[in-house]
């Protein structure tokens, strides 16, 4: 049986479709995790109210929101920076490849040209830190204020308030803020 060459064009179309794979399975992966830390935080916020005089039970609310949180932001960017090079180096290589004027895989460059991308990705951003650093900072604010001033639960609130601040300036230097893309 004679070997059929595999050309660079060809290549480059399975590395595509990886990627696409790979983006599409790290969606859904990310937003589950919302589904995720909204369940955590009902796991938390009921086992707070069914035991009385436990609110620093709340304290277990900000390293849960925490961890998933972050999951989330590392998933995104990872889901953002494939898009990246599928834009950026992938599409031009194989542009290249084909003799294409036209950009290939137009879409990756379309649906960022929205006029309303802007303000849909700033939306985003609020949803994302209310998500995953309001509810932890009130859990916190709760504690301290109706919980036991034990030197040791006041220590762990001030590194979770920490914690989840490190976590909100994450998400912002992440959020892809610019408006829209110019397709050529």
């Amino acid at each position: 049986m004679p070997r059929r060459e595999v050309t660079n064009a060809e290549l480059l179309l399975v590395e595509y479709q990886h990627l696409k794979d790979e983006q599409k399975n790290r969606v859904t992966f990310r937003d589950n995790l919302v589904y995720a830390t909204l369940a955590s935080m009902a796991a938390v916020v009921a086992a707070t109210l069914s035991s009385k005089n436990h609110t620093d039970l709340l304290l277990l609310l900000p390293p849960v929101s925490v961890l998933l949180g972050w999951t989330y932001l590392v998933n995104d960017e990872k889901i953002s920076a494939i898009g990246t090079y599928i834009r950026e180096d992938l599409a031009p290589r194989l542009g290249h490849l084909t003799g294409e004027e036209e950009p290939v895989f137009r879409w990756e460059l379309t649906h960022r040209s929205d006029q309303r991308r802007r303000t849909r990705k700033l939306l985003q951003l609020i949803v994302d830190v209310s998500t995953f650093c309001g509810p932890p900072l009130a859990a916190v604010a709760i504690s301290l204020t109706y919980g036991s001033r034990e030197t040791v639960l006041v220590a762990a609130s001030i590194i979770e308030i920490v914690a989840v601040g490190v976590l909100a300036a994450q998400i912002i230097s992440y959020a892809d803020l610019r408006g829209p893309a110019v397709v050529k």
